[in-house]
C-alpha cells in the first residue's frame, strides 16, 4: 500500500495501521462516500484517493475536530502561521505554555485559533492521546517530547487538499439516515466496545458511548442495509459486538494497541470488521 496518508493529528482507535488489511475489505468503486465518526481521518484521505468517489461526506461530533478540518480545508496557511507562533511558545516556555493553552476554554476561540489549540495540544500532550472530563474540558497531561512536530507544513497542505473533495459535517452518528441513499458506502469507527467491563481507556466528547449507544448503532447499521448502502463498520472482537450484527460478514484483523500507558501491553488485539457485502 502506497497511497500518502496526510494524518495531521494523534487519534486513539486510528485506522492507518490497518489499511493494507482493510484494502481487499473494501468495494471495487464507490460513487459516495461517507464516514459518520470521521477521527483521524486515515480511512478516509485513503479511499478519496485510491477509490476516487464522486462525493464525499465526512463528520463527528466533536467539534473541535471537525472545526480543525474545516479550518485546515479553507484556510491551512493561516493555520500554519498560528501552528508555528505555538512551536515558537512551546520551545521557550514549555509546560507553562501548555497549561496556558490547556485551560483555555476553546469555545470563546476564533475558528482558526480554536483550531491551531487542538492540534497544538495534540502534538504536545501525553501519547497524543485525545480526552475529555464530564464537562468537555480537555484534561490530558504534556508528553515528554523534546521537539514535537507541531506545524506538520507539507502534511496539512496535502490534507486541505484532499479535503476540498468533501463535505465536513458536525453531527450525531444517526443523522446518516437521513441522507444515505442507495449505493453509497459507509464506513463506522465508533468508540470501541471495551474489552472488558469499565475498560474504557478514552472519551473522545462528553457523552459516553456505552451499550444503548452500540445498540442504537446497530439498528442505524440495519436501516442502511435495507437502504441498500454498502457497509463496513469497525468494532471490538466481543461476543457483544458479535450477537449485534448476527447475520452479517464478520472479519477479523489484527491491530497493535499504540495507545496505552503501560508500554509492555501495546500488542496485537484482534479487531471485527463487520460488512453487509
Amino acid at each position: 500500500m502506497e497511497t500518502p496518508i496526510p494524518k495531521f493529528v494523534k487519534w486513539a482507535g486510528g485506522k492507518g495501521q490497518l489499511l493494507e488489511q482493510f484494502e481487499p475489505l473494501f468495494p471495487e468503486k464507490v460513487e459516495t462516500y461517507i464516514e459518520p465518526f470521521v477521527g483521524g481521518g486515515a480511512v478516509f484521505f485513503y479511499i478519496i484517493q485510491k477509490l476516487k468517489p464522486q462525493k464525499a461526506i465526512i463528520s463527528d461530533n466533536n467539534e473541535e475536530l471537525i472545526n480543525a478540518y474545516k479550518i485546515i480545508r479553507e484556510s491551512v496557511e493561516e493555520l500554519i502561521i498560528e501552528l508555528k507562533q505555538h512551536k515558537e511558545y512551546h520551545l521557550s516556555e514549555g509546560k507553562r505554555y501548555y497549561l496556558t493553552i490547556r485551560d483555555t476554554d476553546p469555545a470563546e476561540l476564533p475558528p482558526l485559533e480554536r483550531a491551531a489549540r487542538f492540534i497544538y495540544l495534540n502534538k504536545t500532550c501525553f501519547n497524543g492521546l485525545y480526552r475529555v472530563n464530564s464537562k468537555g474540558r480537555f484534561n490530558v497531561p504534556m508528553g515528554k517530547y523534546k521537539n514535537p512536530d507541531i506545524v506538520q507544513k507539507e502534511r496539512l497542505k496535502a490534507a486541505s487538499k484532499l479535503l476540498k473533495k468533501a463535505t465536513i459535517k458536525l453531527m450525531h452518528f444517526e443523522k446518516v439516515i437521513e441522507f444515505a441513499q442507495k449505493g453509497d458506502f459507509i464506513y463506522f469507527d465508533p468508540p470501541y466496545y471495551p474489552l472488558k467491563k469499565g475498560m474504557s481507556f478514552t472519551t473522545y466528547t462528553k457523552e459516553a458511548f456505552l451499550e444503548e449507544e452500540q445498540k442504537k448503532l446497530a439498528e442505524v447499521f440495519r436501516q442502511l442495509d435495507r437502504k441498500g448502502c454498502l457497509l463496513m463498520l469497525s468494532n471490538s472482537d466481543t461476543d457483544f459486538i458479535k450477537d449485534l450484527y448476527r447475520g452479517y460478514k464478520i472479519h477479523i484483523v489484527q491491530a497493535a494497541r499504540m495507545i496505552n500507558c503501560d508500554g509492555n501491553k501495546r500488542g496485537k488485539i484482534n479487531e471485527l470488521v463487520v460488512t453487509n457485502y
